[in-house]
């Protein structure tokens, strides 16, 4: 592999904080800010509270309380407080958006034009400077910001991996190379030739694992060595690790496994998964299964201990194009605008207990746990933004704008990170 250093380094720079409540706003018992509620709110002074209402209010009040804070990126296999297929977990989901939807419906509110970034600004075009009537931001909300951008790729950021303890970052691109970025000054170390296209990259120390058209690459991040993984057939667009095992979901429709041996200290061909008609795209390991999505629309359940499909979930109308486990359910989210969430049902069968809509496909989610230890998820819209909610309210918490789509997010202790089609990667951090 050649490895070129790059010297470019830039700054940090916080560019966006919104306000908190305005001095001698009336006093409105019972009228939470909607805005507020969802990190849009631009009057000041407001009229209405920017503050939750305390539990002794009423009863009311229940439906904004904050997710419990077991409620964390699990696997499907455990079981919360009020779980089980009639548990008090699954009955909250989506208990913020319906709410939200009410108040439109009565109050008739609507997108406000203050919302709709400028395209200009953006792309640092833009000559009207405080005099535009669009959103000069690169986001709206409350508790996160804006770190640092990190300019380097020179087209699509497709993966971006943070192993667990390193101070180093690593992310794929479609212009062949891996790039790795120091934590600590944000400065590109060392750019990798991966020779092809990047597909997606995972860590699990210590290795390394980078999906290329017709094979994974694979170094070990201590010790340097080096190898490479052959028998997928086209691109590989998903990878995950478990029970030292690898498995590669690629453009034929082949999920591909690998076994791990400690007395080679390599990785060995260990079983070819068959079903899907075309390309997987998605893959997620929680408790002993595996999930698989596709461009055939379909979500396909396998048993690790067997490696057979045991389930195969047809809701989706079109491309599943990322899935993602937490506490005990799975969310999956496709070009059909939805995002979906599956429960094990009382039969032992993966079910759709609730179904996001959004205005656009749904091309990645992430998930992460804010300063507060709230869990958030972000998806990924193909109109070029990210929209952050809280779960398992879906209760709006912002939106991120980007110059082209954003296919990598990537979650850190305090930060997350989201790469976009321009090639730009952009640091962001939770407030305190």
């Amino acid at each position: 592999m050649d490895i070129e250093a790059d010297e470019r380094r830039y700054g940090s720079k916080r560019i966006y904080q919104r306000l908190g409540p305005a001095s001698g706003q009336p006093d409105r018992p019972g009228k939470v800010c909607f805005h507020w509620q969802a990190g849009r709110c631009n009057r000041h002074p407001c009229p209405f509270l920017h503050s939750e209402l305390p539990a002794t209010q009423g009863p009311s009040s229940s439906s904004k309380r904050a997710p419990q804070q077991n409620l964390v990126w699990q696997n499907p296999s455990t079981r919360g407080n009020g779980g089980g297929p009639n548990g008090g977990n699954q009955s909250k989901w989506g208990k913020g958006r319906h709410e939200e939807n009410t108040r439109r419906l009565n109050g008739g509110v609507g997108t406000s034009q203050g919302e709709k970034p400028c395209k200009h600004f953006l792309l640092g075009t833009c000559t009207f400077g405080e005099r535009c009537r669009y959103l000069h931001s690169w986001s709206i909300g409350d508790g996160f910001s804006l770190i640092t951008p990190l300019k380097g790729h020179q087209k699509v950021v497709s993966a971006i991996a943070l192993p667990s303890g390193s101070d180093k970052l690593y992310s794929g691109s479609k212009d062949e190379t891996v790039k790795v970025w120091d934590c600590q000054t944000g400065q590109c170390v060392a750019t990798v030739s991966m020779g092809r296209e990047v597909g997606c990259m995972i860590s699990e120390e210590p290795w390394l694992f980078v999906g290329i058209p017709d094979s994974i690459k694979v170094w070990n991040t201590q010790t340097g060595a080096e190898m490479s993984l052959s028998g997928p057939t086209g691109q590989v667009y998903a990878l995950v690790a478990a029970n030292d095992m690898l498995f590669a979901g690629t453009q034929d429709g082949r999920i591909l496994a690998w076994k791990f041996s400690a007395a080679t200290n390599c990785f060995e061909p260990a079983a070819s998964l068959v079903g899907h008609r075309l390309a997987v795209i998605s893959l997620v390991v929680g408790g002993t299964k595996l999930y698989s999505g596709s461009m055939d629309h379909t979500i396909k359940v396998w048993d690790l201990t067997t490696l057979q499909c045991v389930q195969t979930l047809t809701d989706h109308t079109n491309v599943v194009m990322s899935l993602l486990c937490w506490d005990q359910f799975l969310l999956s989210c496709s070009l059909d605008n939805t995002v979906k969430i599956w429960f094990t049902s009382s039969k032992e069968l993966m079910e759709v207990t609730y179904t996001h809509n959004e205005d656009h496909g749904v091309i990645a989610l992430c998930g992460m746990i804010d300063a507060q230890g709230k869990p958030v998820l972000m998806c990924s819209l193909n109109d070029n933004s990210i929209r952050l909610y809280d779960l398992p309210s879906f209760n709006e918490r912002g939106k991120i704008f980007a110059k082209q789509e954003v296919r990598a997010m990537q979650a850190g202790p305090g930060i997350f990170f989201t790469g976009d089609g321009t090639g730009e990667i952009k640091v962001w951090q939770w407030a305190a």
